[in-house]
This record gives structure tokens, C-alpha cells and sequence, in this order.
């Protein structure tokens, strides 16, 4: 009897594959560090699926390779009939579980439980994903099989399948990163660049010549970018502050350098000075230098907050090096961000150092996300020692961060990863949710650094290594942000994290990669050494950000 096509396809799988897939696609639907919808957990099931079964198919290949006893045909179909039955059972109970699981960490961000994972739209999206890399596996497989064939008319069959693989292999890069991904890349950068030069109704342009942006400026409104005008048109003005204050007030000064007010950064690092120097800056009390995330964007939490705390005695400058998004600006244009932020602290520190010490503003860093990365290496131990900035605040740091990584690794014995305790903590402490900042006995040196960073944050806690070992922020004791439930499986945690890096910001505040502005204010106390605000005050601000 003629088998049918459905058949014949259905037996091309590997029983083995799907075994190991089954397990992979099972493990995927566990709780990681956000919350997923039914989309994402298909695609990650999906992708989960067919790295299990690519690892089956590889295990069966060495098993081969190595001449080990293989089973006879009625055992090898007893086989493929328990791996389909088993798919099944499993994938059920599974996907049966998915909703506890999700809601185990949507309770831990105090979100409302979902009655559903929606199994049916999970499986079906998993099972799309998985049949669309079958596909690129299998044409990956033909171009080998034809390669390897045609060289080995003239070559030894070891040789023919090397060349046949690397063959495959160029071709499948080339096509991925020469097509695919330049015209991905060419639509984000497009849209990007669109979304940065658009202006918003709401966002108008200052009409006062002290401001960045007017007509007195040294920067053109329009150079400045979205993220730039949001920023230098935006927070607290004085008498916001003094409001609130219920005393006078000064008004905040912002500096901000967009991509388009200059062509190179150097220019535009010497621009930012410029127009620091006209509107007044080096007259506060407090100047931070900010190096804003890949999209030039500076998180109105950090500074709005800091605003208030010193009275408006305050201004802060910032120079953009990207219209992209932080991960894809760290994918195709690591330097940039580093040049900028290098460019902007050297002007700025070498305008600053050369004021008299009792006429020059205290000078800080700042950064958020991949803007902590490159506001973490913009200055140069050695050249700062003799005359060293006060100290930074940089929240959300992402996991190849320098500074951050070589002091997690270092931390004291029995501090967890995602709160570490460095040394007498008298440079660099860390907090979270909870304000872990005043270490008993500790006293603050000449430079203050503080880490806030929240523990289900996978921009910052994301492992490579977590592809064959447990990351070291799942030990016990865990953060108060994640779930219990949450298990290391080999690749598939890998798979997990790296998704829940994309969808860091998806997260409600004080959670993930969205930083609360109460966990800022807690943060610039201590960087600021702010001790003239009453422990009721500092209440009233946090629950002020909070309405």
C-alpha cells in the first residue's frame, strides 16, 4: 500500500529529535524572568522545539558515527509511535500548566493573573515556527548533499562533506547577513530615523533664550532629534519645584546635542560645551554628564527626580550617538556610543577641571541601559585620579558592562549576584526595589557609585554561559522579583533570557528594565550625599512620582 505524502513527511522526522524537542518545547513554557504572551511564549516554544531537535538529530548522528548498535525496524517504529504519543502527553500537561507558571511571576510584579495561556494559539504559533526552521534546516541539508556530491566525483568522501558543509554554510551567511538582515537593518534604521525626526504636537520649542533649543541657542531645535527635544522641553520647571518645595526654586538647565546638530562627535561634544558655558551650567551646584540609551533617550525618572532633590540647583548635559535601539545600536555600532560618550565627558572635564575647586559644580555621570555601558568606560581611571568626578548613578547596566561585571565578579563571599557588597563599600555600592545603600559601618570615600539594578532584569542578567550552566543569580537566596518556579534547563534558559532581554521593557515600573523614580530618588541620596531632606520629605517626593 502506497503510503500518503503526510506519511511519508511525518516518518522523515527524527524520533530521537522529537524526543529531545518534546522535552525542549515542555521546558520553554516554565517561567522565566517576565511575563510572556501567548506570541512570544509560541515563538520561544517554537524555537525551543526545533534547538531539541536539532540536538537529538546531532546525538544520533555521532551515535552513528561511533558504529553503536542500532535498534532493529519494529523496535526503531515502537520508537517513533511512543515519541508521537509522548509529544502529545507532554506538549498537553505542559501547556495545561503555562498559565500557573506565567501568573507565578505576574504576581511577583503585581500584575493581574491571566485565566489563559491560550494553549491552542501557543501550540499552533510553536509548531508554524518550528515547520519555518525545518524548512531552512532541510534546504541547509539539500545544498550540502548537492555540494559534497558534485565534489566528490574528484574527492575523497571526508574532504567532499568538509567542503560540502563550509559550501552551505557561506551560503546561508551570506543570504542571512547580506539580505535579510541589511534589509531588516535598512527598514529599522529607516523607521528609526524617521521616529527621531518627527515633532510632536505637544512638544514645543522654548521660548526662552536661556533654554536649549530657542532661537538663542547654539543648537538648531530641529538637530536636536525626538528624544532631545522631549528632554531639553520637558520636567520640572522652578516653579514646579517651589511648589512643591514650598521655598524658592531655581530652574533646571538642560543640554542636549542631537545627531543632526553636528557631523561628527567630537563636533558635536564641543557644541554641548559651548552651549553648557551660555545658558549658566557651570554656575550650579551639580553638573551630570549623561549618556542617554541607543534611541538618545534620557529616562525623565532619573532626572526629573534629581531635579527635585537639589532644589533646581542643578544642570545636566547629554549628547546623542544613535537614533537606534540600544541592543541593535550595540550590534552594528558598538563605537559609537563609546566615542560620544568619551568625547563629552573629555570637553566637558577638561572645561570643568581647569575652574577654580570652590567655583565649580560637583561633576556626576549618568547612563541608563546601554548608555550606563558607555558612561561607565567615557572616562579614563588615570586621567581623572588627580582630580576625580564625584561619582555616577548608572541603572540597568547591560551584563558585557566592564566596571560592573568586574565588580560582581569580585563581590564578598555570601552577597548574591543581583545585590553584590564590594569590599568596605566606600566607592561602589548597589540597590534595588528595596534600598540596600546604607551598609552598616560603611563610609563613602572621595567618589560615590551606585548600581540600581532589579533582579529581573535580564538586560543586566543575562548569561551566554546559561546555554550549558545555570546562572549564578538563580542561587539562593533569589531576588524578590523572581519566580520560585523558575528552573535552569540547558539551551532552553538560554533562549528564555534571551528573549526576556528583548522584552525587558515590556514590564510594569519598578520591574525588569523600566527603573521606578522612587528607586532613583533612593539612589541620589547617596550618589549626591543628599542629607538636608527630612526621611517625611523624601516620602512625600516618592509617592509625588507615584500618582
Amino acid at each position: 500500500m502506497k503510503k500518503s505524502w503526510l506519511s511519508r513527511l511525518w516518518e522523515s522526522f527524527s524520533a530521537v529529535g522529537l524526543l529531545t524537542g518534546t522535552l525542549f518545547f515542555a521546558a520553554s513554557l516554565t517561567p522565566s524572568l517576565v511575563p510572556r504572551t501567548f506570541a512570544t511564549q509560541g515563538v520561544l516554544s517554537g524555537c525551543s522545539l526545533a534547538a531539541g531537535y536539532g540536538i537529538g538529530v546531532l546525538g544520533l548522528w555521532l551515535w552513528n558515527y561511533l558504529q553503536l548498535p542500532k535498534p532493529g525496524p519494529r523496535v526503531a517504529r515502537a520508537i517513533r509511535l511512543g515519541a508521537t504519543g509522548l509529544f502529545a502527553v507532554v506538549a498537553i500537561a505542559f501547556l495545561w500548566r503555562a498559565s500557573e507558571w506565567q501568573n507565578s511571576i505576574r504576581l511577583l510584579m503585581e500584575l493581574e493573573p491571566v485565566d489563559s495561556a491560550h494553549p491552542t494559539k501557543v501550540g499552533l504559533i510553536a509548531m508554524l515556527v518550528f515547520v519555518a526552521l525545518m524548512v531552512v534546516a532541510r534546504a541547509f541539508q539539500l545544498t550540502f548533499r548537492v555540494s559534497s556530491r558534485n565534489i566528490g566525483r574528484f574527492a575523497p568522501r571526508p574532504v567532499s562533506n568538509l567542503v560540502g558543509v563550509v559550501i552551505a554554510a557561506l551560503l546561508f551567511w551570506s543570504i542571512v547577513d547580506g539580505v535579510i538582515f541589511r534589509a531588516a537593518l535598512h527598514m529599522a534604521d529607516s523607521s528609526f530615523q524617521q521616529l527621531d525626526a518627527l515633532i510632536e504636537d505637544d512638544t514645543k520649542q522654548p521660548a526662552d533664550p536661556s533654554k536649549t533649543g530657542s532661537a538663542a541657542s547654539l543648537l538648531d531645535w530641529n538637530g536636536l532629534g525626538r528624544a532631545g527635544r522631549q528632554f531639553v522641553a520637558t520636567g520640572p520647571t522652578r516653579a514646579d519645584i517651589g511648589t512643591f518645595l514650598g521655598r524658592d526654586a531655581l530652574e533646571p538647565i538642560r543640554v542636549y546635542a542631537g545627531l543632526n546638530s553636528a557631523e561628527t562627535a567630537d563636533e558635536r561634544a564641543r557644541l554641548a560645551l559651548d552651549e553648557l558655558k551660555r545658558v549658566g551650567g557651570f554656575d550650579r551646584s551639580v553638573l551630570i554628564i549623561i549618556t542617554p540609551t541607543g534611541t538618545g533617550w534620557v529616562d525623565p525618572a532619573a532626572m526629573d527626580t534629581v531635579e527635585y532633590l537639589l532644589d533646581g540647583d542643578v544642570a545636566s548635559v547629554a549628547l546623542q550617538y544613535s537614533y537606534l535601539t540600544s541592543w541593535l545600536s550595540l550590534l552594528v555600532e558598538p563605537d559609537y556610543g563609546r566615542d560620544a560618550a568619551h568625547a563629552l565627558f573629555r570637553e566637558v572635564y577638561g572645561y570643568w577641571r581647569q575652574l577654580p575647586h570652590d567655583r565649580r559644580p560637583k561633576l556626576y555621570l549618568h547612563g541608563l541601559s546601554l548608555g550606563a555601558l558607555n558612561s561607565d568606560i567615557s572616562a579614563d581611571l588615570f586621567d581623572v585620579i588627580g582630580d576625580p568626578f564625584q561619582g555616577a548613578l548608572w541603572s540597568g547596566p547591560p551584563f558585557l558592562s566592564k566596571t560592573w561585571g568586574s565588580v560582581t565578579r569580585d563581590r564578598d563571599p555570601g552577597s548574591p549576584v543581583w545585590l553584590p557588597r564590594f569590599r568596605d563599600g566606600s566607592i561602589i555600592r548597589f540597590t534595588a526595589q528595596e534600598n540596600a545603600l546604607a551598609i552598616p559601618g560603611a563610609t563613602w570615600g572621595p567618589i560615590r557609585i551606585v548600581f540600581l539594578q532589579y533582579a529581573s532584569d535580564a538586560v543586566t542578567f543575562f548569561d551566554p554561559l546559561s546555554f550549558y550552566r545555570a546562572p549564578a543569580w538563580m542561587a539562593e537566596p533569589r531576588g524578590p522579583d523572581v519566580s520560585p518556579q523558575l528552573t535552569w534547563y540547558p539551551v532552553v534558559t538560554f533562549l528564555q533570557i534571551l528573549l526576556d532581554m528583548a522584552m525587558a521593557t515590556t514590564t510594569p515600573m519598578g520591574y525588569g528594565h523600566v527603573y521606578a523614580p522612587e528607586h532613583y530618588i533612593d539612589a541620589w541620596v547617596e550618589v549626591l550625599g543628599v542629607t538636608d531632606w527630612p526621611a517625611e520629605e523624601i516620602a512625600r517626593l516618592k509617592t509625588s512620582f507615584k500618582q
